[in-house]
């Protein structure tokens, strides 16, 4: 219960944002995870608590004691992008990874992946190669605070 009262109260605080985001036409693009799970379209299933690696921005404390990272790494013998949500989860709380090729200006997301009562969950993970315009950035929402936010491409 304490959760979710910090969670609401996170969300009046927040609710600025999600107006400034609704006004620049900031939506998340509608996908699934089959759009990147098992394979599909070149992205790999890692497991929900890799943290190797390095960040690839700066986290972002989504609030409520989750934090959104955009990870890079070694994984099956190549570099990879991946997004990760980790702490204080609740079942309905989503991370994906948005994966452009034109500088943002479309893209297809990986996800979005639910939490479902972990304390960290992953997007599946993308080469970062063999193209240089190749850009992901990660991506969250928390059940109890309908805000996207997402890092800056990278």
């Amino acid at each position: 219960m304490m959760r979710i009262t910090r969670r609401i109260a996170a969300a009046a605080a927040v609710c600025g944002l999600a107006l400034g985001a609704l006004a620049a036409g900031i939506e998340p693009a509608s996908a699934s995870e089959a759009d990147c799970a098992n394979g599909a379209n070149g992205f790999v299933d890692i497991p929900d608590n890799l943290a190797t690696g390095s960040r690839a921005r700066p986290a972002i404390n989504m609030g409520s004691g989750v934090t959104l990272e955009l990870r890079y790494g070694t994984v099956y013998g190549r570099q990879r992008g991946w997004a990760r949500i980790y702490g204080d989860l609740l079942e309905g709380d989503r991370v994906w990874m948005d994966w452009t090729t034109n500088g943002g200006a479309s893209w297809l997301q990986c996800g979005p992946f639910y939490a479902g009562g972990l304390n960290s969950k992953t997007s599946a993970a993308k080469s970062t190669n063999p193209s240089p315009t190749y850009q992901f950035r990660a991506c969250a929402r928390l059940q109890y605070i309908e805000v996207t936010r997402c890092t800056a491409w990278w």
